[in-house]
């Protein structure tokens, strides 16, 4: 059986390339043909969308990130103070470095400062002597984190 295609050349149905659409009128030969692909335009509509999607994706992931990071912090820091608190109870004097923690069995390791991404950076507050439990040899008293960088609540880090 012979058809006419778009070109107005009769072929047999066997010698087609490409599938006829249901329908044997012209003008859905044409449309089917028209929407095989995508236009330039709707490629650059889809692209643009895409951009604006990652762009607003991107600031709300680094907050995320960050805020995670600052819960690290916030426990770090609160182990710290406990475990020198525990240590200068036990010892009845404060520690005079970090590493003392660590060498009578009150930390494993000496944790990362997520801010600074490293042990190394903690800013040590050593006690007064005049107001040392033991005055002769006055220690670790607080701990701070020793990033310069300013928290998502406005506070600077160093000083949490």
């Amino acid at each position: 059986m012979e058809r006419p295609t778009p070109s107005g050349k009769n072929h047999t149905s066997e010698s087609r390339s490409e599938p006829r659409p249901s329908g044997s009128g012209c003008r859905a030969w044409r449309s089917y043909r028209r929407s095989r692909g995508f236009t330039f335009v709707e490629l650059m509509v889809v692209v643009t969308i895409i951009v604006i999607l990652v762009s607003m994706a991107i600031p709300i992931y680094t907050k995320a990130i960050t805020r995670s990071k600052e819960s690290v912090l916030k426990n770090n820091l609160f182990t710290l103070r406990t475990v020198i608190d525990n240590y200068t109870f036990d010892k009845q004097k404060a520690p005079q470095q970090l590493q003392d923690l660590v060498s009578d069995g009150y930390l494993r390791t000496i944790p990362i400062d997520p801010m600074t991404g490293s042990n190394q950076t903690w800013k040590i507050i050593m006690e007064d002597a005049a107001q040392s439990v033991n005055q002769s040899e006055p220690g670790v008293f607080d701990i701070r984190s020793g990033s310069d960088k300013m928290g998502l609540d406005g506070i600077l880090y160093s000083d949490w």
